[in-house]
């Protein structure tokens, strides 16, 4: 007894032309839904290698940009606070000049003394 093996070799290609078609479809699709022309490394090696770098490195320059506005908010609050104590010295000097003037009582220099105590605490 014979055993014949049948075949349709036509049939064959045409089913694996098929699935190339449909992997082809498929990775199309993956492009188009993502928007993205590299999806994983099969896709372009290289190109993925260079994406990443490029994208830890934005990450990286961001980073640095929250630390500068961190240090200019730190430079205005410095400058806020010396501005303050500028106004207080000027104050000062005023009352002491004020003071120095001959025409002043001895309470109108209790006063004086009074608020230039006040500023100094």
């Amino acid at each position: 007894m014979a055993i014949s093996v049948n075949t349709n070799v036509t049939s064959l290609n045409a089913q694996r032309n098929l699935s190339k078609s449909g992997e082809a479809l498929s990775q199309s699709m993956e492009r188009l839904s993502s928007g993205m022309r590299i999806n994983s490394a099969k896709d372009d090696a290289a190109g993925m290698q260079i994406a990443t770098r490029l994208t830890s490195q934005i990450s990286g320059l961001g980073v640095a940009q929250r630390n500068a506005n961190d240090g200019i908010s730190m430079a205005q609050t410095a400058e806020g606070a010396l501005q303050s104590s500028t106004d207080i010295l000027q104050r000062m000097r005023d009352l002491s000049l004020q003071s120095a003037n001959g025409s002043n009582s001895t309470s109108d220099r209790e006063a004086l003394q009074k608020e230039v105590s006040a500023l100094q605490s």
